[in-house]
């Protein structure tokens, strides 16, 4: 089930060709009620009630089959608190993020260590917004260097724990298990997921980069043992990364109810640097190893994505829009992606971001089309075998 923001379909004189709300308006906390007899103000007290005056084209879905409303776009904030963006900086990319309606923030030490939840946590006991009005999402992370190895109960109670006082919040909505661990029983991990969410320390739990094979592991597991089974996973998803998202998670969900928040959908930028089409991407170094899992070590392999990008950069300039915009836009046509996270360094980028809502309605099917002739990169099963016409 979908809910608009009542910017789209708001009555009346000040809702039918209301303009959508500038940076300006949304940074000073200075919108205009839709209806609202002279075109009143209202102050930032007034976004309580946020989803009557936000963003056209903003949707607030299920995440999975849970109770669970999330805007149809969130912020990530592998950027926002990486290095060389001051706290005043990331504040105003917070705050502009969450006065346009959307409600979910994702962390993760991968992104930028235990920086994310200390800043956000700060800003958001500054700022005092209602609890009910925003997601946090947090990841509990490991790798083989880290002192912290594994998915054990021990470092996964303790992960938690460490994040809570970090954030300095009662509870985090939903906590991430960012990779498997195949050394760790996946019984482990379930029940120790299951005594978080008992404990009130959290809402929900979710996967990021498991495959769906580990994915149905842990649903089974959690059926078996009576435990809080998983809400979503979190995947890569972009013009060059489609076969998991596009393939397998619209079966995971329609089986056993796991939703989908995409990650990451400007990750084409680690191979086109910067393109000159009025918001530069993501440049290939900053994202390399750290935080894309897919793969462009071929130079022949990038030079024809390069190809590829300039006949998209071609698309997006008959469309009136950036390449960055044309993509967050396609990721948003799935209707497999519940939550699709945008990373912004500053305001400038994160308001461009936000306006390709508007555009998503613009992508008909010849649109579509056109961009599936230019990718050349479909998924698609492969065929199934008979072992008996193999006799």
């Amino acid at each position: 089930m979908e809910e608009f923001s009542g910017a789209e379909h708001a009555g009346g004189a000040g809702g039918a060709g209301a303009a959508p709300p500038t940076k300006e308006q949304l940074l000073t906390g200075q919108l205009t009620a839709a209806g609202a007899p002279g075109g009143q103000a209202l102050g930032p007290g007034a976004l309580a009630s946020r989803q009557s005056s936000v963003t056209p084209g903003l949707r607030y879905r299920n995440l999975g089959k849970s109770g669970l409303r999330v805007s149809n776009v969130g912020l990530g904030t592998w950027v926002t608190f990486a290095g060389g963006v001051s706290e005043e900086q990331a504040e105003e990319v917070v705050r502009l993020a969450y006065d346009s309606g959307i409600n979910v923030f994702d962390l993760s030490e991968a992104h930028s260590g235990p920086r994310a939840e200390l800043e956000l946590g700060r800003i958001l006991q500054r700022r005092a917004w209602k609890r009910a009005s925003y997601i946090v999402t947090t990841k509990v992370y490991w790798n083989t260097k880290s002192d912290e190895r594994g998915l054990s109960r021990k470092h996964l109670i303790e992960s938690v724990k460490a994040s809570l006082a970090r954030l300095q919040l009662g509870y985090i909505d939903v906590v991430i298990v960012h990779k498997a661990d195949p050394m760790c029983p996946m019984e482990e991990v379930v029940r120790a997921m299951n005594h978080v969410i008992c404990m009130g320390w959290a809402m929900y739990w979710g996967t990021a980069r498991w495959s769906p094979v580990e994915v149905m592991e842990a649903y089974t597991n959690c059926r078996q043992f009576n435990c809080v089974t998983p809400i979503c996973e979190q995947a890569e998803y972009h013009m060059f990364c489609r076969e998991k998202t596009e393939l397998y998670m619209p079966e995971l969900y329609n089986k056993i109810g796991v939703g989908l928040m995409a990650w990451s959908p400007l990750t084409m930028g680690l191979v086109s640097g910067r393109l000159e089409d009025g918001m530069p991407l993501f440049s290939r170094s900053s994202f390399k190893n750290k935080y894309s899992s897919f793969s462009w070590t071929e130079d022949e392999t990038a030079n024809k994505e390069q190809d590829k990008l300039r006949d998209i950069a071609q698309l997006a300039e008959k469309l009136g829009c950036s390449v960055a915009q044309l993509a967050i836009a396609w990721g948003l046509k799935n209707e497999s992606v519940q939550c699709l996270l945008l990373g912004a360094a500053t305001v400038d980028q994160l308001y461009e971001s936000i306006q390709s809502l508007q555009l998503v309605p613009k992508l008909n099917s010849s649109t579509m089309s056109e961009l599936e002739r230019i990718l050349d990169n479909k998924p698609t099963r492969p065929p199934m075998v008979s072992t008996l016409a193999l006799r």
